[in-house]
Order: structure tokens, then C-alpha cells, then sequence
């Protein structure tokens, strides 16, 4: 069994799936975060592994599955934006075209790395088996980039397979969506969710499951980033308060993301409908004695997204949250002063 199937168990059934079809470009989607990126990992990992017996594929135990777990396998590449390459624990796997020592590094995969790519899919292959290109998320890719792939995608050289995922294949231009066999891949059931983020140390794990919206990886990433199950629930009551004490230590981008839920699950319960992040016995408080009025959560929903557009600002991060937090905490006011919110651009440091 690889370290992928170890990981992810639910990833069993498609990776079988997947290493029975014969196409040479297969496209991954299904919802973020749960485990594109690892299934196309074991994907290349089992067409690339030598075993003698193909049913155990990938075996975890020969020369080439012990190169894949090192990054080293000469017969595979992995095409990622550069902002990508450190969360994924692949920093040290840079290829051609990568550019080296930019500030902030891009999250689009730029033409000249497909060509160098495409480049070294022409080499000749170093141990006999197949090789292999991951392009992980396949929407990164600009159209220019994606265009110069078009011409790979429906005539590999020699042995290459691609492997592409997507979030939302309807990102993708349709002349990429057509060359490419598709393999969805759903949610997994939420009791092998569950069971899978408890082995991995997370504590309650149904409360974090639901803040994400069903998506284990990221559940884990929350817990990682210091999100625990009682910071979740606290937060709807601290954010009535302007309390951004508890959110000391969030990134803007994770505070952003969870002032977002929190404003989506208010819209629910004000439009009788179960909330989606958040449990009803955490928000039931919010919504007395008044709930917020329905303008103010529609304009607070769009101030949240021109937010979300800047959140890798060089913002003062203390600062930031306060006034994210503070814009919350005023929908509550003019909950009781029954008086539609104000329309306007989100009260931040750029706009006292």
C-alpha cells in the first residue's frame, strides 16, 4: 500500500479506478481538499512502480516507489505555482523555468513552465517503465500556458501520461476539458472522515469537518493553523463582541474565510434554512434578541469579498483583524437600532 492510500484511505477506490484506465491525460476533479493532489501522487507513483505483480501497484517497496517518496524519480514532474511548492513539501523539487528568488512567489503556472515541461517529456525515459507530469491545480495554469499544453495533451511523446486536477473542471478551457479522460472524485463518507482526523489528532473532529464544508484536508490545515474545535464555536460570539482577541493568532487569510461562513450561515438561518459551518446551537444566541437585519448581512457578504481579493496585503495584522472583526460586531448594532447597515466600502485601515 503507498503513503497516499496510507494517508487517505477513502482514496482507495479511485486510485484502483484510475490505474485501470488507459488514457494517456486524465483529469482529477471532484471538491478541494480531499486529496487530488495525493491521488495523483499515487497515481504516477503506481504506473511508475516496477512490482512483478501489477495488483499490488504501487507497492511501496521497489527502486522507483522509494524515488517518488524521496521527489528524486527521474521519469516524473510535477507542475506547481511557485506558492504551492513549500505548503506541499515539494521546495526542493524545482524544475526548469521556476524562477528563483522572487518576493512573493506566483500562483499561476506560466507558459514558460509548461514548455519546460513539455521539454523534458521529449527526453528519453531513464528507467524503462513510463513517465509521468502531475499538473496540480490545472486551473492555475493562464491560457497561455494552457494553450501551449494542447498539442501534449493529445499527442504525448513516447511513453508520457499527464495527470491534471481541478477543483472545478469548468475552469479549464474546453479544448483542455476535451483532450482529457475524466475520474471524479466526491467527498469522503463523514464517518471515514471523521475516524481518519481523529487517528490524526484532532480533537472533535465532527465541529472542524462542518467548518469546512465536508473537506478533511482542510479540516486538518485548520487544526494545524491552531483552529481547534472550541476556537470555531467561540468565534461566532466573539465576532458579536469585537472581541479579536481570539483571533490573535490567525492568519488574515483563515480570518477572512471564517468571517465569510459565519456571514453565510446568518443569511441561512434569517432565510430558514440549517446553517452549513457552524452548528444552530452555536449561532441560536446571534439571533436574539434581533437578528442581524437582512441589508446589513448582504452588504457585510460583499464588503467580505473586495476583502478577500486583498488579504495578501501587507496589511498590520493585529490592526487588520480588529477591523475586520469590529465591522461584525456592528452588525448587532444595527440589529438594535433596527436601522438598515450603510452602504459603503469595508471600514479598513485604508479607507480611516
Amino acid at each position: 500500500m503507498s503513503e497516499q492510500q496510507a494517508l487517505l484511505p477513502w482514496l482507495a477506490a479511485p486510485l484502483a479506478q484510475g490505474l485501470a484506465l488507459r488514457a494517456h491525460a486524465l483529469l482529477l476533479h471532484g471538491p478541494g481538499a480531499v486529496g487530488q493532489f495525493e491521488l495523483g501522487l499515487a497515481l504516477a507513483t503506481g504506473w511508475l512502480c516496477e512490482a512483478d505483480d501489477s495488483t499490488l501497484r504501487p507497492c511501496g517497496h521497489c527502486a522507483s516507489c522509494h524515488l517518488m517518496a524521496a521527489h528524486m524519480h527521474p521519469d516524473f514532474y510535477l507542475l506547481l505555482p511557485d506558492a504551492l511548492r513549500e505548503p506541499l513539501g515539494w521546495h526542493g523539487a524545482d524544475e526548469e523555468g521556476v524562477r528563483a528568488g522572487k518576493a512573493k512567489p506566483s500562483k499561476e503556472i506560466r507558459v514558460e513552465q509548461v514548455r519546460a515541461a513539455i521539454d523534458w517529456g521529449h527526453q528519453t525515459m531513464s528507467r524503462e517503465r513510463a513517465k509521468v507530469m502531475l499538473i496540480h491545480p490545472a486551473q492555475a495554469m493562464n491560457p497561455t500556458a494552457a494553450n501551449a499544453l494542447l498539442k501534449t495533451l493529445e499527442e504525448p511523446a513516447g511513453r508520457l501520461r499527464l495527470v491534471l486536477t481541478a477543483h472545478d473542471p469548468e475552469a479549464l478551457l474546453p479544448t483542455v476539458r476535451s483532450r482529457c479522460q475524466r475520474l471524479p472524485l466526491d467527498r469522503p463518507p463523514a464517518p471515514r472522515a471523521l475516524e481518519w482526523l481523529a487517528t490524526a489528532g484532532v480533537t472533535r473532529p465532527e465541529v472542524l469537518l462542518a467548518a469546512s464544508g465536508g473537506q478533511p484536508l482542510e479540516a486538518l490545515a485548520m487544526a494545524t493553523d491552531g483552529i481547534d474545535s472550541d476556537a470555531w464555536e467561540q468565534f461566532p460570539g466573539a465576532v458579536r463582541r469585537g472581541l479579536a482577541a481570539l483571533v490573535a493568532d490567525w492568519t488574515l487569510v483563515r480570518l477572512v474565510d471564517a468571517l465569510q461562513k459565519l456571514c453565510h450561515d446568518l443569511m441561512c438561518l434569517r432565510a430558514d434554512a440549517a446553517p452549513r459551518y457552524f452548528s444552530a446551537a452555536v449561532l441560536a444566541p446571534l439571533m436574539q434578541p434581533r437578528a442581524p437585519p437582512w441589508p446589513a448581512l448582504a452588504q457585510w457578504a460583499q464588503d467580505l469579498t473586495r476583502a478577500a481579493g486583498h488579504d495578501e496585503h501587507p496589511w498590520h495584522a493585529g490592526l487588520r483583524s480588529e477591523a475586520l472583526v469590529g465591522q461584525g460586531a456592528r452588525l448587532w448594532q444595527t440589529a438594535r437600532s433596527r436601522q438598515p447597515a450603510a452602504s459603503g466600502p469595508l471600514d479598513t485601515l485604508s479607507a480611516r
